[in-house]
């Protein structure tokens, strides 16, 4: 694990070098953006004891095996903790994959382990929790969700975008970084879930896959521009 500090209420850690999770402080403790893979949840709680806090909740882009995989484990050594996700991310975390009508129809890609950990609270759009404000974003999956950190601007986009050598689309990632394009559902809504953010000016943005971008907006702007 790599851990990289950001700033006294932020810190991005690092497994295997590509997959991220996140500590957001806020005034009781931490939230945990996304569980990695999975075998980590003592590195990541050790993370949060050495900020000096402890995880309270524990907040979901999406159900994908990298940003889920140590869920179940960090539910059961932390106890009571607040687990949330999309409602419509919520059913993939017991592998129930069917779509909606209204969705388009080719079938979920990429890995859904599941979860025996059930949701304490299931997200709708433009919702606060903590801190954090929720942007619907699907596309990479159904029901894919962003978090904008109204006190700073930070954006966790998840697997909306990817930042592995610098910000790109998760449709059009690097050459040899290629597997969030591989894991997207639907090319074309996830390509308007990306461009919905702009609207958002984040001053920094915190992807699932990648480094921390610390001028958001300018780079944002620069992929749509």
């Amino acid at each position: 694990m790599k851990f990289i500090c950001i700033h006294k209420d932020l810190a991005q850690l690092i497994f295997l070098g590509v997959s991220n999770c996140y500590l957001v402080r806020e005034r009781d403790g931490f939230t945990l953006v996304d569980c990695t893979i999975s075998g980590q949840a003592a590195k990541i709680i050790q993370a949060a004891q050495e900020l000096g806090g402890s995880i309270r909740r524990i907040l979901l882009t999406h159900a994908h095996v990298d940003h889920i995989g140590s869920l179940d484990q960090l539910h059961a050594q932390l106890g009571t903790v607040d687990v949330a996700i999309s409602q419509r991310e919520a059913p993939f975390l017991h592998k129930d994959l069917s779509l909606r009508p209204n969705e388009p129809q080719q079938k979920p890609k990429g890995g859904f382990p599941g979860a025996t950990t059930r949701p304490t609270h299931t997200l709708t759009d433009g919702e606060l929790f903590g801190s954090l404000r929720c942007i619907a974003t699907p596309g990479h999956t159904p029901g894919h969700f962003s978090f904008l950190d109204e006190r700073d601007g930070t954006l966790f986009a998840g697997d909306a975008l990817t930042s592995i050598g610098g910000l790109h689309r998760v449709t059009a990632p690097p050459w040899y970084f290629p597997l969030t394009k591989m894991a997207t559902w639907d090319a074309a809504l996830a390509e308007t879930s990306a461009r919905r953010l702009l609207e958002y000016k984040p001053k920094a943005i915190a992807t699932g896959h990648g480094r921390f971008i610390s001028n958001g907006a300018e780079e944002l702007s620069r992929l749509f521009g």
